[in-house]
């Protein structure tokens, strides 16, 4: 459906400090729901829940990369890509739409939503005037704006606000960039609410706000604080948290993120008692389906994120209403100054799962062997990255021969060094795994031992995510520095990309797996208790990562995801091939202390 009635005034103003909606005080009651992170065959269930938990908008970021992965193509929105059908479907079930298109989003997607062809440009500039990363957004936002504009309240539609840019505080200070996005935005069509999102205190709106455009804010906590702030810096503009952090989202080798329903309630309490408008922030978090798991950076080492994200939200990753919807849906209606009515029963009922069962998982081939045969290789002198290679996400073998020191009578020891290695590097000598080196311990490097022979190195470099906050935003991956022997780099490298997210039927085919029958579709949970590290399809589709180190123990298979009658689960291990696939009926995301609420979500 497309909206076709223009008419000049937006639905959304503000006049001192207070929200109107055609000119009716109003407030925002909103829930964020990323639609690629949702199976479209869900989208309806889960915003339909959203509005029972009381909620009159939806929110939404969109990932640039995920509608145009390759330099060239164009965007797709087709599919799981229809960000059109997502808001015509919001738009049916009585939600007002808020859409944040970046071009940057952070959002713990990979690379902030930002194409790897577009960060691996040599010295483009991100989040600034630099022309080359404009023209590129101007291009973007051609294919993407119309789709929202044609569905804005002024046309018929639902989108009542559009975010320009994305926290842009917490990371520069070119406000005239800012002034520039709001233009190209208006420019393209956009002539609903515009508004910027900043961390709640001086520091973040002194770098991301502008004159003449509605400044919010996105905290987790102390939000009577951060309304004295606006009261104080923005008097004439409405308090709209538009990131409530009701839970939070985890990485690899970590602990699982939890925070307790009644608290985070009180602090939603707080902003509405003050009059303030709310965006709950994950709603509904849904999974980093494939390679769509971003990554952080702690100033030492790479902090990968899980495959889920479900955020701890009040809608869970299998869509059931957990104790914290209804601990919201309370302040929600109490905002609205009513009781909230009976829940709908279809609701509440348990969501369908395949039965339990364990499923024997046949022996692995040589990783190697199946990883040369995957890609095309490519030759160089020094070794190339992911960018280099026009590879956005996946793995490269890199292959040379290096002549380690020592003699045939008397080997002696070195260290084999990568600098630069983004972001895990398997390292063979001679066929033999030599160990593993990551960012923080590649420049360390590993002990090997040399005869002053050739020595065959292979490397398998695994890109963990994307880093999608702060400055490291738009790093490279793969080797980007070099290889040492002590001191000595070796040169003449052979690189073979390995796309895991394009694989198809060929490139499964040589990798163990498991098959199951299922009487109707249904939604399950995959473990594998005795496997190390990599990833798993389920009938072709590459469902994510796992990994041993937790905390997350199983991946969400959605019902849409599961065939009638026979279906084929592929596993290709990185590390400690396993021997078992586990079908089980309730998520494992890992335990932790409710006491234990993950510092950022209280800052």
């Amino acid at each position: 459906m497309y909206y076709s009635v223009f008419v000049n005034n937006a639905v959304l103003s503000y006049r001192d400090a207070v929200l109107y909606r055609s000119g009716e005080r109003y407030r925002i009651l909103a829930g964020a729901i990323h639609y690629f992170r949702v199976h479209p065959d869900h989208w309806r269930d889960r915003l339909r829940k959203l509005r029972a938990m009381g909620a009159n908008t939806v929110d939404t970021y969109v990932a640039w990369n995920f509608h145009q992965p390759h330099r060239g193509q164009a965007p797709d929105f087709t599919g799981w890509r229809d960000l059109g059908r997502f808001i015509d479907l919001a738009a049916e079930e009585g939600l007002d739409v808020i859409v944040r298109p970046g071009p940057y989003i952070c959002a713990e997607w990979d690379n902030g939503g930002f194409p790897a062809w577009l960060t691996g440009t040599p010295g483009i500039g991100l989040r600034c005037l630099d022309p080359v990363f404009t023209a590129a957004v101007e291009e973007w936002f051609d294919q993407l704006l119309p789709i929202i504009a044609s569905r804005q309240a002024c046309n018929g539609g639902p989108v009542v606000a559009v975010q320009i840019e994305n926290e842009y505080g917490s990371y520069g200070d070119d406000h005239d960039y800012i002034r520039w996005n709001r233009d190209a935005l208006e420019q393209r069509g956009i002539s609903e609410l515009l508004f910027t999102a900043d961390g709640g205190t001086d520091y973040f709106l002194d770098g991301g706000a502008v004159e003449g455009t509605w400044a919010t804010a996105t905290l987790g906590s102390r939000g009577d604080e951060a309304v004295a702030t606006w009261q104080r810096r923005r008097p004439g503009e409405p308090f709209f948290n538009v990131e409530f952090w009701g839970g939070w989202f985890d990485h690899w080798g970590e602990e699982h993120h939890v925070r307790d329903a009644a608290e985070a309630a009180a602090e939603v309490r707080k902003i509405l008692d003050l009059d303030g408008s709310v965006c709950i922030y994950m709603a509904h978090g849904g999974s980093n389906f494939g390679l769509g798991s971003g990554a952080n950076h702690d100033g030492t080492r790479l902090q990968p994120t899980v495959t889920s994200y479900d955020s701890d939200a009040p809608i869970a990753e299998n869509g059931t209403l957990t104790e914290k919807f209804h601990a919201l849906r309370a302040e929600f209606f109490r905002a609205q100054g009513t009781a909230a009515p009976v829940l709908d029963p279809d609701l509440l009922a348990e969501v369908p799962v395949l039965p339990a069962a364990t499923l024997p998982l046949g022996p692995a081939p040589d990783l190697r062997a199946v990883l040369r045969g995957s890609g095309t290789p490519v030759r160089s002198v020094k070794p190339l990255s992911f960018e280099d290679l026009g590879l956005d996400s996946g793995l490269v073998l890199y292959s040379a021969e290096a002549v380690l020191p020592g003699r045939p009578d008397a080997p002696a020891e070195a260290k084999l060094k990568i600098t630069g290695v983004h972001d895990r590097a398997h390292v063979w000598v001679d066929g033999v795994l030599a160990g593993i080196l990551d960012d923080a311990t590649g420049a360390e490097g590993l002990t090997v031992t040399g005869t002053g022979q050739p020595a065959r190195l292979e490397i398998l470099v695994e890109n963990l995510g994307r880093i999608n906050y702060g400055p490291l935003t738009g790093q490279g991956k793969g080797i980007l520095g070099g290889v040492l022997v002590n001191q000595r780099y070796t040169f003449h490298w052979t690189q073979t990309p390995v796309p895991l997210a394009e694989w198809g039927a060929a490139e499964l085919d040589p990798l163990p797996g498991v098959d199951f029958d299922a009487a109707e579709p249904a939604d399950t949970y995959v473990a594998l208790p005795d496997s190390g590290k990599g990833f798993l399809w389920i009938n072709g589709f590459l469902l994510g990562r796992y990994w041993e180190a937790g905390p997350q123990r199983t991946l969400y298979v959605p019902a849409p995801l599961v065939r009638a009658g026979r279906n084929t689960i592929k596993v290709l291990a990185l590390d400690m091939p396993g021997t078992v696939v586990e079908l089980r009926e309730a998520a494992d995301l890992g335990t932790a202390d409710l006491s234990e609420i993950e510092a950022a979500v209280l800052s």
